[in-house]
């Protein structure tokens, strides 16, 4: 395995019995974007990414570009990665048990399907989402309190 620091890939050697000589090369976005799709899968996860990104996240969302790997930063080495994956969990889910889930999750799925070891995996909790925080109906207007 080795990685090409200039352009951000990362190469995997291919060695099983019986198969084409080759190489198989992941780029870095790839990696972050499976570590962003496994952490939203963990129950407790409201979103990924920090308060401007969310927004912008938002946004591209809103027009059908949604970005999967939010929220997710990750260094690519030549055996191993390091990810920092920043959440937001929902209220009232214990926050270590959330992010310890979210750890597992990112590590088995970067281990299995890039099949590279994984250094670490840093979460970042960034805020608290309440249910009906933002669920307020657009036709709901508060009254003035004053004239």
């Amino acid at each position: 395995m080795a990685q090409n620091t200039t352009t951000g890939t990362t190469q995997i050697a291919t060695s099983a019995p019986g198969a084409a000589a080759g190489k198989t090369t992941v780029v870095d976005p790839v990696v972050a974007k499976l570590a962003g799709i496994a952490a939203r899968e963990v129950p407790g996860v409201h979103a990924l990414g920090a308060g401007a990104a969310r927004l912008v996240g938002n946004i591209r969302e809103a027009i059908g570009n949604k970005d999967l790997s939010q929220g997710v930063k990750v260094e690519v080495g030549e055996t191993e990665v390091a990810a920092d994956v920043t959440i937001v969990v929902e209220y009232p889910e214990p926050l270590q048990e959330v992010a310890e889930a979210v750890r597992k999750s990112v590590a088995r799925t970067i281990t299995e399907l890039v099949g590279m070891k994984v250094a670490e995996v840093n979460v970042i909790v960034t805020d608290v989402h309440i249910p009906g925080e933002d669920d307020k109906d657009a036709d709901q207007v508060e009254e003035s309190r004053v004239l």
